[in-house]
């Protein structure tokens, strides 16, 4: 993964959205790939998880698809098997269930004719294909890690780069720590107890206690969810066909963040040789893509980056955004001077930083980085 020299500094390589007719924005990002080595890192038969956020319907500020077509092929070129990737939302959306996520990639742009390569809802069905994988940390021993995204051989997560109201930011460590849990390991990671029947729009249907592995939901005048035996999978929030099974969402920021980055240690496990990180700091948006719209940028389009470190390329993009000014006339309430902490001027009470140190407690990479202008 990332250095485990502690002295030394991991390489961060950036380039600007600047294009002219010789030189355009593939080109540039052929450049990124070249620099983090791509073609050594991956061979012949290896089955290669492009890990994205393929946007919520109405949701406009992720990635192009036409982006993460330059990076199939480029993948391709080392006789490697690509596939783009993404797991199921706690959530109710449009993302919920592998058929209505798959439909909403498609019509945000992710067909085959398009972006060259499959598309494979890592976790399955309804969010229960996981494969349990050994992490000792703080708060888990274990992370359930989408079933694809833990046997594929390799991983190049490709994140949009913004704000998030859990966690300050969403970035590469988030990519992979929450993007790459199956639905139990999002439950985990967001809430400590079982989750919530919302009443008013329960019609006591029966759904969510058919598929409750453990027997733990009573159906009365309306769904009861008994905290004592409930074991925390979210199998009973897929199956309910009202919408009205929810998460608690109860984890403070720093647990979570914590968390988060445990699980990013168990999705990136076995892969470390073969992990590529490329953000784009573009639409960079005041909450994450998970919802159905997306609010103005609170900051200029600034260029991608690429990296072998999950850690370093996240600083890397948290400073630059940082860095420059912010606009005045969007969420962000403080923080529109250059330097000023953009993501606390949107989320005041999220210390962002946590995840960063985290990460880098469990080996995942590093802060300081050498960062290199292309």
């Amino acid at each position: 993964m990332a250095n485990k020299d502690g002295n030394k500094k991991s390489k961060v390589f950036f380039t600007d959205l600047r294009a002219s007719v010789r030189r355009n924005l593939f080109d540039k990002l052929d450049d990124l790939l070249d620099a983090v080595a791509l073609k050594e890192r991956f061979g012949k038969g290896n089955l290669v998880a492009v890990k994205m956020h393929f946007g919520e319907k109405g949701n406009t500020s992720f990635i192009k698809p036409v982006f993460a077509r330059r990076v199939v092929d480029r993948i391709k070129e080392t006789g490697a098997l690509p596939f783009l990737t993404d797991t199921n939302t706690l959530y109710v959306g449009t993302r919920g269930n592998a058929v209505s996520h798959m439909q909403t990639a498609v019509e945000n742009g992710f067909a085959y004719a398009v972006v060259n390569a499959p598309l494979v809802i890592a976790d399955g069905l309804r969010g229960e294909d996981s494969v349990k994988v050994k992490v000792d940390g703080r708060h888990f021993k274990e992370a359930f890690v989408a079933h694809a995204v833990a046997n594929a051989s390799g991983i190049v997560a490709l994140t949009h780069f913004k704000c998030h109201e859990l966690t300050g930011f969403g970035g590469a460590i988030k990519n992979v720590g929450m993007g790459c849990a199956s639905r139990e390991g999002k439950l985990s990671q967001h809430s400590g107890s079982a989750p919530v029947v919302y009443a008013d729009g329960c019609v006591a249907c029966g759904e969510c206690a058919l598929v409750c592995p453990a027997g733990a939901i009573d159906i009365g005048k309306v769904a009861v969810i008994r905290d004592n035996l409930c074991i925390g999978c979210g199998h009973c929030i897929a199956a309910c066909p009202e919408g009205t099974i929810h998460v608690r969402w109860d984890e403070t920021s720093a647990r979570l963040q914590e968390k988060m980055a445990e699980y990013a240690k168990g999705a990136l496990a076995g892969k470390e040789a073969k992990s590529v990180f490329v953000n784009f700091l573009t639409a960079i948006s005041p909450s994450c893509d998970c919802y159905g719209h997306n609010d103005a940028p609170i900051a200029p389009d600034i260029g991608i980056l690429a990296s072998t470190d999950p850690v370093a390329i996240d600083q890397a993009s948290a400073d630059l955004v940082n860095a420059g000014a912010g606009y005045k006339e969007s969420a962000l309430k403080s923080g529109h001077e250059k330097g000023g902490d953009k993501f606390r001027g949107v989320y005041p009470d999220v210390d962002w930083e946590v995840q960063l140190d985290a990460a880098e407690r469990l080996g995942l990479g590093k802060r300081r980085y050498v960062f290199k202008k292309l």
